[in-house]
């Protein structure tokens, strides 16, 4: 395997790992559920998204081809991610899910 390709995929995983654990810290210490979903949903996503790509980078060098099911498991990934988010969010604004104390702005009163 090429040593470019090899950083490539080294700063990737790295990268994801990162992303994906301050998603989790984010989803453990933040105070109110719409700060929870923020966390997950948009620096996991982008945590996943990396690890995926190297992944794809992983078997294109080593000459197997571009693994198309890690392709169409992060297209499904980022789309599916936001529209869970947004629908969740939504649902919680319905049933009247309050926010933490300080939280400036509330859109659903309007």
């Amino acid at each position: 395997m090429h040593p470019v390709a090899e950083y490539a995929i080294s700063a990737l995983l790295l990268i994801g790992g990162a992303f994906t654990l301050v998603g989790a810290i984010g989803l453990a210490r933040l105070p109110d559920f719409f700060s929870r979903l923020h966390g997950p949903t948009k620096a996991t996503t982008l945590g996943v998204g990396a690890i995926m790509l190297s992944s794809v980078i992983y078997f294109s060098a080593s000459g197997e081809g571009i693994g198309v099911s890690e392709i169409l498991v992060t297209v499904f990934l980022f789309i599916t991610a936001p529209v869970s988010a947004n629908i969740l969010a939504k649902a919680a604004m319905h049933i009247d899910v309050p926010p933490a104390e300080g939280t400036r702005g509330n859109p659903w009163d309007q």
